[in-house]
């Protein structure tokens, strides 16, 4: 009878996927709790995107209080797989945003 119990609230876990958060709604959120109208709050926040996005392509660091750190880190060629076929194949050198939360942060959640 256990097993069977376990087994139901293992796919009620499964069922509820977290919910995604996006632009309109932290900015609806921020509109609401800092008495802006929704369009200035969504302008706020795409200009955040905007300049962080311009940053990280300059190769800077951006660093958010509270939140954590936002950089680009290049990725050697490298050889790797192909896991239909087992054949080796070239990757070639890319780079990547990386995040790196606040001990806060980490801590909260």
């Amino acid at each position: 009878m256990a097993k069977k119990d376990s087994a139901k609230k293992d796919s009620a876990k499964k069922a509820a996927a977290p919910a995604t958060i996006t632009l309109k709604h932290l900015a609806a959120d921020i509109a609401e709790s800092q008495d802006l109208s929704k369009k200035r709050a969504e302008a706020v926040l795409t200009d955040m995107v905007e300049l962080i996005t311009k940053h990280l392509k300059k190769g800077d660091r951006v660093r958010i209080v509270g939140l954590g750190i936002l950089q680009v880190r290049k990725r050697a060629a490298r050889t790797g797989r192909n896991p239909a076929t087992g054949e080796a194949i070239h990757i070639k050198a890319s780079k990547k945003v990386t995040f790196r939360p606040v001990k806060e942060l980490k801590e909260a959640i």
